[in-house]
């Protein structure tokens, strides 16, 4: 009898070897995952799929009345300042969201991780891809101010895929990175829209990279996303662009530097992503299950009749966190029923 060839054989030694297959043949539920995530990203939303636009176009229109207006700094290659900001803008933006969204996604979708086997790098792969329709559509406006401005492009332009590719190297081994802490530890979550904030101002997305002065440039280059705002901008720019040639390879290395290790750590920890992804619950479920399990296991010791409505309302906060902290040893032994 031939084998299904759309059955998977797990042998032993040979996960290692067969990830990128295995994760190939799972195509069909990245391409659900994404489906579905860009679907119910801005339902029952007043403006729909404008949210994509409006948050870099009112960044753009902020960061050009301050840093082009006020402070007067230059534009870079002849174009307008609001549309050099904007071809900044671009590839931080994806950066930002594709950062954010893969680092929850596997808390997220805890259920399937905790039940179901499937390679785990589909998830944040999921996220990239939801990001990347927003990156198309924000590429609308782009085209807006060229005509707004009579910006015509130089053949430089070509070139701007493989800066796509950069940009997505650049978001997703972070989120790899921060996607494995955050199915253990949760303070992550907290992290994240830090990093994303302090980067938007220490990144040239609000102004070129020139008004750096010439002996820190190759520091400021430690920063990855120089780099590929760089880029960026040389590709849509044209003119006088330039790029900082050492800089950009010290960045690109850094990118795929980080894309490596955020990989490394994902495989390492992704074993057990489904007996840590549900050890962090909120603390109102686990003192929920504490004081059932105490008040069935228990009941000639408990003082107080445990229930679900009594935890959520009658019982106070203070009292649910007594009796999980009185029983957390047991938790953490799994003796509580599921």
């Amino acid at each position: 009898m031939s084998a299904n060839p759309n059955s998977i054989t797990v042998e032993a030694g040979k996960i290692e070897r067969q990830y990128f297959a295995d994760s190939w043949r799972y195509r069909e539920l990245f391409a659900f995952l994404a489906w579905r995530d860009i679907l119910v990203r801005y339902k029952q939303t007043a403006i729909g799929v404008a949210w994509a636009v409006l948050q870099p176009f009112l960044i753009m229109v902020v960061f050009s009345a301050v840093f082009g207006k006020l402070a007067k700094f230059p534009s870079e290659g002849g174009a307008p300042y609001p549309i050099m900001v904007y071809a900044g803008m671009l590839p931080w933006q994806f950066f930002a969201n594709c950062f954010r969204e893969s680092a929850s996604s596997l808390v997220a979708n805890r259920n399937m991780v905790s039940k179901v086997y499937f390679p785990r790098l589909v998830l944040p792969f999921s996220s990239v891809a939801v990001s990347f329709v927003d990156f198309l559509i924000s590429l609308v406006i782009l085209a807006g101010l060229m005509v707004w401005y009579r910006f015509v492009p130089t053949w430089r332009i070509v070139y701007l895929p493989l800066f796509i590719v950069i940009a997505v190297i650049a978001s997703f081994g972070p989120g790899l990175f921060i996607a494995a802490l955050n199915v253990k530890y949760r303070d992550f979550k907290y992290v994240v829209p830090f990093i994303i904030q302090f980067g938007l101002y220490i990144s040239p997305v609000g102004f070129s990279a020139r008004v750096i002065p010439e002996k820190f440039r190759l520091l400021y280059s430690l920063n990855p996303m120089v780099g590929v705002i760089d880029g960026f901008r040389w590709a849509i720019l044209g003119g006088e662009s330039t790029i900082y040639l050492q800089g950009f390879l010290l960045s690109i290395s850094i990118v795929v530097a980080v894309c490596v290790l955020g990989f490394w750590y994902f495989r390492k920890t992704e074993k057990s992503f489904a007996d840590v992804i549900w050890s962090s619950k909120p603390m109102s479920d686990i003192a929920i299950r504490t004081m059932e399990w105490w008040s069935v296991a228990l009941p000639a010791l408990s003082p107080v009749e445990v229930s679900r409505s009594k935890c959520n309302g009658e019982m106070s906060g203070r009292k649910c966190l007594t009796w999980c902290i009185f029983v957390t040893p047991v938790l953490q032994h799994s003796i509580i029923p599921k």
